[in-house]
């Protein structure tokens, strides 16, 4: 099998930088004519799938969307993400997963394991019990050509006087920011082995509304990992500005909307998808 980072740049290639996300809100579930029930967020998440099918590369469902609902939920997300799998699509679960010791482990059997109900190609994991506390997890992902992406520099501003702070270690030279010291200590697993693209498997998240230089994050501490970036759509950021936004990185970023994509409504969503994900790639102005 290849490698995460493998089959995201062909992905990023082929399609595009556009994630869409599957993010069944209540009231947008009310707005598509859907109950707020298990059987409301399945039939959310399936027409997503199929409207994204085709159009773009990366889908992201929000866990806890469906998880509200219990065992019920949960069962509507094992069918929306073998919706996605059986479509081609990578598939990221956003759960912000982050403990220790067996508890990540379980984490890590659930959602990164091959045939588990709950499969996808890459989990979203909170680093503040302590970036370390996720080597276990981050080293399952390699080893089953899986991928992680961690929070640094997230695009909610009640984030930024925690991820901008700076640390206090006496082993360190200089102080860094709490979002630098989370890409370097997770950035050495893509440092470790020649990856396939220039991507490694593990990726980060930094919001497009994040100021990179004030926040601690230049392009030297992102090198080689996938970035996951939320802020396009609802939250601001224009597709036009992801070139100076990351420069360089550019080709590495996924750009995830989900507002300004599933406000359109079920009858409108191919449509949205198709002119939203052109917006990133030149085939269309707005």
């Amino acid at each position: 099998m290849t490698s995460f980072g493998e089959r995201l740049r062909d992905t990023l290639d082929a399609r595009g930088p556009l994630c869409v996300g599957i993010d069944p809100h209540e009231h947008l579930l009310a707005e598509w004519g859907l109950d707020a029930s298990a059987t409301g967020v399945r039939e959310f998440g399936l027409r997503v799938v199929e409207a994204a099918a085709g159009r773009v590369g990366i889908v992201k469902p929000q866990v806890a969307f469906f998880e509200r609902f219990g065992s019920k939920g949960f069962a509507a997300l094992e069918d929306v993400m073998a919706a996605a799998r059986d479509a081609g699509l990578i598939l990221i679960a956003d759960a912000k997963r982050g403990d220790i010791g067996s508890t990540m482990d379980g984490y890590a059997a659930a959602w990164l394991t091959a045939g588990s109900p709950l499969e996808a190609d890459a989990l979203t994991l909170s680093p503040y019990l302590g970036p370390e506390s996720l080597r276990t997890t981050l080293t399952t992902a390699v080893r089953a050509d899986k991928g992680a992406f961690v929070l640094a520099a997230t695009s909610n501003p009640e984030a930024y006087a925690i991820q901008s702070a700076r640390t206090i270690d006496v082993a360190a030279t200089d102080d860094e920011s709490v979002a630098e010291r989370v890409a370097r200590d997770v950035g050495w697993i893509n440092g470790s082995g020649a990856f396939s693209g220039g991507l490694g498997p593990i990726g980060l998240v930094v919001g497009a509304t994040v100021d990179r230089t004030v926040i601690g994050l230049p392009d030297e501490a992102l090198l080689g990992a996938p970035l996951l970036v939320p802020g396009f759509g609802a939250q601001g950021a224009l597709p036009a500005d992801l070139p100076t936004l990351f420069g360089a990185l550019a080709p590495n970023v996924i750009a995830s909307e989900s507002r300004s994509i599933l406000g359109a409504g079920p009858d409108g969503l191919a449509g949205r998808i198709e002119e939203r994900a052109a917006l990133y790639t030149g085939g269309a102005r707005g």
